[in-house]
């Protein structure tokens, strides 16, 4: 599909932003209201084919009940000339995959920074009733300004619609990121995409996923039965707290997981305020000073916001709380009343001798 093409008289393709099996998302112009926009487009090769068609709308349809900021925003699904297409908020930057494979592992407060933000957005996807089942750095798109936005919804599952014994014999998700529960095709929940934002947190941290093989077969069977490596024997600079957090996430039973994304992002916060991190500028994959170096291009990324919990407020000890004294006294005026009447009752069953 060529980039100056126009589609429903409306969105005017500009470039080629990125490109996966299914489909290959465009950045355009939406000549209506005057704004950029990304345009997922199902390829030509699956536009004919029922099922892919059905995942497509699947995914727009889940993807347009979410209004989070740490979401990519759907604004529109369409049909032109037999290509199916949706457009989403168009997120300048990068995807975190890209990052990684330019910088290497990150700093510990940057990667807790930036998951608390993905556990946000999927938590709140939680509570929508959807779990997304495809979780991994490049699902996850980086700005400028620091904001995580969680994408690709393209095989998410509505929690009504999953029966606890369902078994299926077709894997969906991606093999070095999905859950023992997915590659087993058995029953998915909101701890399945824990475990996934767990491994992403283990590649942020170490620099590498806690499984790696030469076939999905392979990864299935590791992500089912073995162990991770503890990462503090990879990266000896993760607190040992976070590091036990890491491997709860990482647990083969669900059970034994956070229960949901938002569960897992308070925990990290409690990590962030225990060790009270602050995350550094993450520099753009081709800046000159190298991976892992400091920045050496004068540009925005020096004034970047840096994202940390700000300290709970101290309490003036001189500052009178006006609100306990006032409620104080009226518990002491409330005692008070009811002694006349206790004295009252008492006279009444024992009167006074004559």
């Amino acid at each position: 599909m060529a980039d100056s093409m126009i589609l429903n008289n409306r969105y005017q393709l500009e470039k080629t932003l990125g490109s996966g099996g299914m489909a290959v998302v465009h950045q355009a112009h939406d000549l209506m209201l005057e704004r950029t926009v990304a345009i997922k487009v199902l390829r030509e090769d699956y536009s004919g084919h029922p099922g892919f068609r059905e995942s497509f709308r699947q995914e727009a349809r889940a993807a347009a009940n979410l209004s989070h900021p740490n979401i990519v925003t759907v604004h529109d699904f369409g049909l032109d000339a037999g290509r199916l297409f949706i457009v989403m908020e168009y997120v300048p930057g990068t995807d975190l995959k890209s990052i990684l494979q330019g910088q290497g592992r990150l700093p510990i407060a940057d990667a807790l920074a930036l998951m608390v933000q993905a556990c946000s957005g999927v938590g709140y996807a939680h509570r929508a009733g959807l779990v997304h089942c495809d979780l991994k750095p490049q699902n996850m798109l980086i700005t400028p300004d620091r904001r995580l936005k969680v994408t690709d919804f393209g095989i998410a599952r509505a929690l009504a619609s999953i029966h606890p014994d369902e078994k299926s014999e077709i894997v969906w998700g991606s093999p070095q990121y999905f859950s023992p529960e997915q590659a087993a095709g058995i029953a998915l929940s909101p701890s399945s995409d824990v475990y996934s934002l767990g491994v992403v947190l283990y590649e942020l941290l170490t620099g590498k996923p806690p499984f790696s093989a030469g076939s999905s077969t392979e990864l299935a069977r590791l992500h089912r039965e073995a162990p991770p490596v503890p990462p503090r024997q990879i990266n000896p600079a993760i607190p040992a707290g976070l590091e036990q957090v890491l491997l709860k996430v990482l647990a083969k039973e669900p059970s034994a997981r956070y229960r949901t994304a938002d569960q897992f992002g308070r925990v990290l916060m409690t990590v962030q305020d225990q060790h009270y991190l602050a995350p550094q500028p993450i520099r753009s994959p081709d800046d000159p000073g190298g991976p892992g170096q400091p920045s050496t291009r004068p540009s925005k990324s020096s004034t970047r916001p840096v994202y940390v919990r700000p300290a709970p407020p101290v309490q003036d000890p001189l500052q009178i709380d006006w609100v306990t004294i006032g409620l104080g006294l009226l518990t002491l005026i409330a005692v008070g009343g009811l002694v006349p009447f206790f004295l009252w009752i008492y006279f009444l069953y024992n009167p006074p001798l004559p």
